[in-house]
């Protein structure tokens, strides 16, 4: 004699629909955000805030002690993003027009598609800097201002470091300069290697 299995009763909570079909996510990639860093944003703030007072902050200060240039140094090497040091003094007018002309080629994403850049403003005339050991002028040769030197890694790619004024002052000559550093992503090179097709036009920059 067969035994009958008893009914089992689904309780009310659970529904008897079937599910519905699975949907797969996919998180778009994004192009890094450039950065411009200030010495005046605190790095106790949260990454998201600190980012938000750095780019709301009107006027850009420049680094003025050796130790807030390796932080920035260091920070550029952890993330794999090129640092770009924009060498300023008290008494340079030249910089008033360049700096301001470099900070907003950055801060409107000019190489963001390429990997992305940061970029500090280093006051050459800091009693601080000039005082101290080693001096940053003398080891990253910085012999004229303004100067835009590139940091990748760590290393200063002195073989693409601007020095002319008429080149800093030059906005399209600014634009591929600052996308052929970001495509650097930690790879060195010396400013020489690794930059297909601009060899023409960054043969004689200095």
């Amino acid at each position: 004699m067969a035994l009958r299995r008893p009914a089992i009763k689904i309780p009310s909570f659970v529904s008897s629909r079937p599910l519905p079909p699975r949907r797969s996510i996919t998180i778009g990639s994004r192009a890094p955000k450039n950065q411009v860093y200030d010495p005046c944003v605190s790095f106790n703030l949260p990454s998201h805030r600190r980012s938000a007072a750095v780019l709301a902050h009107a006027d850009i200060d420049r680094i003025r002690r050796n130790d807030a240039f390796y932080t920035y140094l260091s920070l550029s090497t952890s993330s794999r993003t090129p640092l770009l040091t924009l060498w300023t003094a008290s008494w340079c007018s030249n910089c008033r027009v360049v700096a301001p002309l470099v900070r907003s080629l950055v801060e409107s994403g000019v190489g963001e598609a390429e990997g992305g850049v940061s970029l500090a403003l280093v006051e050459f005339d800091s009693p601080d800097i000039q005082s101290a050991t080693p001096n940053l002028a003398l080891t990253y040769m910085i012999n004229s201002i303004p100067t835009l030197l590139s940091f990748d890694a760590g290393e200063a790619q002195t073989a693409t470091k601007i020095a002319d004024a008429r080149k800093l002052a030059d906005r399209k000559f600014l634009e591929e300069w600052i996308r052929a550093e970001a495509s650097r992503h930690g790879g060195r090179g010396g400013g020489t290697s690794g930059l297909p097709g601009f060899g023409g036009l960054f043969s004689n920059w200095r």
